[in-house]
């Protein structure tokens, strides 16, 4: 019987955060008929499909910690950092895993990811391919700027090593137009596109999630607002009509064994962030402020009104112009904690934020339970798109998304979605979306229906075999090279 080959899938990172990675690794696995290991930091846990499959072995890498040499010098931290790097994965590359017939990896971060690749894949006469998600100069350049001296050995470090591979995929089509003109470097376009387990969510599924999600939306450590004030009076009323608490959410009651949404449910806006500078979520804060504001003016309410009062009654059968706004966002990163603290001094009276971090298994059905998506994504290069917006239209999840460059070559305007380029923009379009919900905001379903249909189009799955098959074939077979 032949022996199977094998690939790496390599990732300087958590795994449980890099998911085009790990869709990489199940197309590989099951669709390529290969054995996979994947190299990459602990941290977030993968989803289940990957660690389930039976061809995909996991291999932990331990993060580099020298908090105690930053405090001396950050330049020397950084430098034994990636000098401790290269080190480890090399090990795993050449000693603790079988020999791969090619190692595919994820770029950035380049530094010192593609050269201790390339340096493994000749120790074991493998071919390697990169994946670009991006340029890990521009996101160096953040914190620096393009002309520092930092930022310009980075870029010849990546551009040096980038065109030593046996071949390369991109997200884009600008992406792959920069790589060959100023980078000399042929790749193939290889789109993000939601995997299955990305789709509209069913009512069951719905009352579900928000069963679980109960205590982190409703009751939250030292937060009064209008969701878990409204949500106490509701609980209140429901105790005196002897209605079982888990037959009732926030957004859907069951009653004999049939859900129904609530006609005074909050909009339920979801937006996923790595919480980095890359994203400036001021801009959904200052916009969420002015909603507030917009809708209290356009009611023309008294401020001195109890928000308990207010909502007590639409439960009494009266409906606002203007729904109440719950935005969730999801995700783990630096600012994370900042942001959090700005929004606990904002006091709104018609919005909400929760923020948290959702399983692989429970995020694709809060999207596909939204109303909503929000994307704060610029790219740093500006020719990389948010993966976050393709598993929103997988859900069937209309979105709103920072305009740059090459954002249309994903959203279509007035069909799957609208862009913004400030936070007013962002505050007109939330307003006219929700106007009349949930019944009677037509621009909101018709850019459902779009988004719906833009989901259904095309698959990882299908993706990945007409463009990344051929090339890892050639590249196995020694048939491509750059």
């Amino acid at each position: 019987m032949e022996k199977r080959r094998r690939v790496a899938v390599v990732v300087l990172g958590d795994i449980g955060r890099s998911p085009r990675m790990q869709y990489h690794a199940l197309s590989l696995a099951q669709q390529a008929n290969l054995e996979v290991d994947i190299v990459a930091n602990g941290g977030t846990e993968p989803h289940i499909a990957i660690k389930e499959n039976p061809s995909i072995h996991l291999h932990k890498m331990k993060p580099v910690n020298l908090a105690g040499v930053s405090k001396i010098s950050s330049a020397l931290a950084l430098v034994l950092k990636a000098a401790i790097q290269f080190v480890i994965l090399v090990q795993f590359l050449c000693f603790k895993i079988p020999h791969p017939d090619i190692i595919i990896v994820q770029n950035p971060p380049s530094v010192p990811t593609l050269a201790a690749v390339k340096l493994s894949s000749w120790l074991r006469s493998s071919k390697f391919i990169i994946d670009w998600h991006n340029f890990g100069y521009t996101l160096l350049a953040l914190s620096h700027g393009r002309g520092h001296i930092i930022v310009k050995i980075y870029l010849w470090f990546e551009k040096y090593f980038g065109r030593t591979a046996n071949g390369s995929f991109c997200v884009t089509k600008a992406m792959q137009h920069e790589l060959a003109q100023n980078w000399g470097i042929k790749a193939t376009v290889l789109y993000d596109q939601p995997p299955e387990f990305f789709h509209p969510a069913s009512l069951r599924e719905k009352h579900e999630l928000f069963g679980r999600l109960e205590n982190n939306i409703c009751h939250p450590d030292g937060i009064h607002d209008c969701i878990s004030t409204v949500h106490k009076v509701e609980e209140n009323q429901a105790s005196c009509y002897q209605i079982d608490h888990l037959s009732s959410t926030l957004f859907s009651t069951m009653t004999d064994n049939d859900i129904f949404l609530k006609p005074n449910r909050p909009a339920l806006v979801v937006s996923s962030t790595s919480w980095t500078p890359d994203e400036d979520f001021s801009i959904l804060l200052e916009a969420a402020v002015m909603y507030d504001r917009r809708v209290a003016a356009a009611l023309n309410e008294d401020d001195s009104i109890e928000e308990e009062k207010l909502w007590m009654d639409i439960n009494d059968g009266k409906q606002y112009l203007y729904p109440r706004l719950l935005f969730i966002i999801t995700g783990k990163g630096p600012e994370r904690r900042k942001y959090e603290e700005h929004i606990k001094r904002l006091n709104l009276r018609r919005v909400a934020f929760r923020t948290m971090w959702l399983t692989a298994e429970d995020y694709p059905v809060l999207l596909g339970s939204a109303d909503l998506g929000v994307s704060l994504h610029t790219s740093s290069s500006g020719l990389d798109l948010p993966m976050k917006v393709v598993d929103m239209f997988g859900c069937g999840l209309p979105v709103c998304a920072v305009s740059f460059s090459c954002i249309k070559e994903l959203v279509k305007v007035e069909k799957n979605g609208l862009l913004f380029s400030s936070s007013s923009e962002l505050a007109d379009e939330l307003l006219m979306l929700f106007k009349g919900f949930p019944e009677d905001c037509l621009a909101l379903k018709s850019l459902r229906d779009g988004a719906l249909a833009t989901g259904s189009s095309s698959r990882w799955s299908t993706e990945w075999e007409s463009h990344a098959l051929p090339l890892i074939n050639q590249v196995i077979e020694g048939k491509h090279r750059d």
